[in-house]
């Protein structure tokens, strides 16, 4: 299923904009309206209540995006943190060095300049006078973390092993961008650190290669466009023991029609590589229980989940010679919960009963009303959007006080009672 389509319902239904539409755009730079925010939303806290909420051996923290400059040093992002990039001597455009073939421009075929490093990291400065310290929006959430390791510690007292996860803003200068959200300027990670003894290591990085797959399973993608590959010795980072990504089978339409394997998310073993370097760089002891402690890091794109859900979501069907587009999301990624719609908009004892649902529902589930259609295009509405549940309230609901369910999935309806409705959504998710 090409990924235009997916552009097109986020465009036509509200989930994702291009920012700044109204000036032209900002390329690579995206903005969630009213539906995306909350299905980005609950991509971050299902995420949270996994790696968080439901384990004793994870902390949170929310680290700032601006930080000291010696922490890049540190890190070795500002010497290392570059693309190869090759630039056209007609239309100045550049390129990575692995996206280039015959050493011509894929724009305009003349010749490309031979590779330069580029760094990815954005520049500004802080401080009353202009450019009076040059600091960094940070091109990752990591290092927030390792430069806490101190203070998490001494807060919290976990023993090895526990881990420090947190979700927030990074920023990358990408020259090659596009395929929608996939690669953006602006985006979230939904980092993990996790710290073990050294010699448990591989244990504790082969069982977050699986938990992580797990997750992306437990919540709708279909095993068949999920895979994990492991990076061979010449692929790894420096300062990597080894690294698996879990992939998903994209269908970008420049790409192979038959799809082409791309990162959600990497799960790396980054040794003690990370503390080591700020204990060196900055002077201050960052052992813990007597050893500086390896690093399992867990790390995904809040943005490129999101795209996947909605990717492996989407369906079309012929129901009565027409064609149906439904987004089969988890109940727990549906950014509504549950539509609740009059049968007639020209009734008002209709309304107001299906009003006042509306408001006893919106306590335990997010709920909308809407009355700007036909019954029929209503249902058509909620199912391109992902919602679970219908509730429908007709002229008989003003008689014996039942209301009609439609799910989202099978279009099946069951009469109930509107005393029983709560329970019976309740114990439907």
């Amino acid at each position: 299923m090409s990924i235009d389509k997916i552009v097109s319902l986020c465009k036509r239904r509200g989930f994702i904009f291009q920012s700044s539409k109204i000036y032209g755009g900002l390329n690579s730079v995206w903005d969630y309206g009213a539906l995306g925010v909350e299905l980005k939303k609950n991509v971050k806290n299902l995420w949270w209540k996994n790696l968080v909420h439901q384990r004793e051996d994870v902390e949170g923290l929310d680290a700032a995006i601006l930080m000291h400059p010696a922490v890049w040093k540190a890190s070795g992002h500002l010497d290392n943190f570059a693309d190869l990039l090759m630039e056209c001597v007609d239309c100045k455009k550049r390129f990575r060095l692995e996206d280039v073939k015959d050493k011509k421009c894929p724009e305009c075929g003349e010749k490309l300049t031979l590779p330069r490093a580029f760094n990815l990291m954005f520049k500004t400065s802080i401080g009353a006078v202009e450019n009076e310290r040059e600091i960094f929006l940070r091109p990752e959430t990591a290092q927030g973390i390792f430069v806490n390791f101190a203070n998490i510690c001494q807060t919290i007292h976990k023993k090895l092993p526990f881990g420090i996860a947190q979700i927030g803003k990074a920023f990358r200068n990408e020259i090659t961008t596009g395929n929608f959200t996939f690669r953006s300027r602006e985006f979230e990670q939904m980092e993990l650190e996790y710290f073990v003894r050294p010699g448990t290591d591989e244990k504790w990085y082969q069982y977050w290669v699986k938990q992580r797959f797990q997750w992306y399973i437990n919540l709708g993608i279909r095993n068949e466009n999920l895979r994990i590959r492991e990076h061979p010795a010449e692929e790894l980072a420096h300062y990597a023991k080894a690294c698996s990504d879990i992939e998903y089978k994209f269908h970008f339409s420049s790409e192979s029609e038959n799809g082409v394997w791309k990162e959600l998310e990497g799960i790396a073993n980054r040794k003690d590589f990370d503390l080591k370097q700020h204990q060196k760089c900055s002077g201050e002891d960052l052992s813990y229980e007597g050893v500086i402690p390896y690093v399992i890091e867990p790390s995904g794109g809040v943005d490129r989940a999101m795209l996947a859900f909605l990717i492996d979501a989407y369906y079309e069907e012929e129901v009565k010679e027409r064609k149906r587009v439904v987004l089969r999301l988890h109940k727990d990624l549906a950014p509504i919960k549950i539509a609740v719609l009059p049968l007639l908009r020209n009734r008002p004892e209709i309304i107001k009963t299906t009003k006042k649902i509306r408001d006893e529902l919106s306590h335990y589930f997010i709920s909308k009303y809407d009355d700007t259609a036909s019954i029929g295009k209503l249902y058509r509405r909620q199912d391109e959007i992902g919602t679970p549940y219908c509730v429908t309230i007709d002229v008989q609901s003003l008689e014996d006080n039942k209301i009609t369910v439609r799910e989202r999935d099978t279009m099946k309806q069951e009469r109930i009672g509107i005393g029983k409705l709560i329970e019976y959504l309740q114990n439907k998710f």
